[in-house]
């Protein structure tokens, strides 16, 4: 099989709150700065193989052929990270947390593993979650 890097984009309506959130993270964020000083495109490097990139509200559109963007607080998709401890995923939340994200549901013990979700600063949930073995 070739290596492949998975990229999921998602529409943002501030580039540079966006840029500060996965800075935040402690995520790299690859490329040549436009003139906000951004890089662009923004691509958050997840790990090597995933990526997520965000795209001006207004841009999205385009990219995606004119069909039409969710409204702010609208949930479409759920990103997931998996981790390797529980202490992993409460590292994680209060990470994201300080970098502006809202916690939508604390870390806590689920039958299929020890999770957390947060709301990034544009409304798009992130599940940290340490798998039952």
């Amino acid at each position: 099989m070739s290596t492949f890097v998975f990229t999921v984009a998602l529409p943002t309506t501030d580039r540079r709150r966006a840029y500060a959130f996965a800075r935040g993270m402690g995520f790299e964020t690859p490329g040549e700065r436009a003139e906000d000083g951004v890089p662009e495109p923004l691509q958050v490097v997840v790990n090597d193989h995933a990526r997520v990139m965000y795209i001006p509200t207004g841009g999205f559109g385009w990219v995606t052929a004119g069909r039409a963007t969710a409204e702010p607080g609208t949930v479409e998709c759920l990103l997931s990270i998996a981790v390797d401890s529980s202490e992993e995923v409460d590292d994680l939340v209060r990470t994201a947390e300080g970098a502006g994200a809202q916690v939508a549901s604390g870390p806590e013990q689920r039958p299929w593993g020890y999770i957390g979700t947060f709301a990034d600063p544009d409304g798009h949930l992130w599940q940290i979650i340490c798998p039952v073995d």
